[in-house]
């Protein structure tokens, strides 16, 4: 999570030399950001990463060489990894649902408003996800359901690790419920919640809230 006290930094992955400057723009004119790195291909990221050490990354989802599913995914398998938020011109693109199963924090379309591009970035700094349960399950609806019995059989081995309250708890996620909403459901403390949301993501060796929502939905729990 950033130290939000000072400015975040932030790589800018994207193959067009156009959006990399419209978003640096965007984020060099305020005290919030510092645009540390850029990289025009999927496949320099490691390198950039490395190299600069953001906090957060914008990463574009088509890219040449390598595509930013394959450099999310690697990413997010090393040690202390930046969080990662999409960049897309498409809000139902297959790419996109793949990159949050792969531990994305979230999506931003590239048309996106300036000012909640920039309080994205903020949210996702301090370890809250972007991306509504309710534009999970829009993108979902918009997708092909190939090898949605294969998903089902793995969510629920999956969600078979936790315990019962942990399991309650990843429900409500995929319901879209607050950590606030949680715990007036189940009459327990926020506390207590961000515990068991902590816990549920060790066991199931996930990265974030949304791939939990993503869970349950894929093995038929939610509403």
């Amino acid at each position: 999570m950033a130290d939000l006290n000072r400015p975040i930094r932030v790589l800018i992955v994207d193959d067009d030399a156009l959006v990399r400057a419209g978003l640096a723009m965007i984020l060099g004119g305020t005290a919030d950001f510092s645009v540390v790195g850029e990289a025009a291909d999927g496949a320099d990221v490691v390198a950039a990463v490395d190299a600069c050490a953001p906090e957060v990354v914008l990463m574009d989802i088509r890219m040449p060489r390598m595509d930013g599913l394959a450099a999310t995914e690697l990413l997010r398998a090393r040690p202390n990894p930046p969080e990662i938020i999409v960049l897309t011109t498409f809000d139902a693109d297959d790419y996109v649902l793949r990159a949050l199963r792969g531990g994305a924090s979230g999506f931003l379309l590239k048309d996106t408003r300036p000012a909640d591009i920039r309080q994205a970035i903020i949210r996702v700094a301090a370890g809250e996800p972007i991306l509504s349960p309710t534009v999970t399950r829009r993108l979902i609806a918009h997708l092909s359901d190939t090898g949605a019995h294969a998903r089902r059989r793995h969510a629920v081995d999956l969600l078979s690790r936790l315990s019962e309250r942990e399991r309650e708890v990843a429900v409500s996620i995929g319901n879209g419920r607050s950590n606030a909403e949680i715990g007036r459901e189940l009459f327990v403390s926020v506390a207590t919640v961000k515990a068991h949301v902590s816990s549920a993501l060790t066991k199931l060796d996930l990265n974030n809230r949304t791939q939990i929502a993503l869970l349950a939905h894929d093995a038929g729990l939610t509403i």
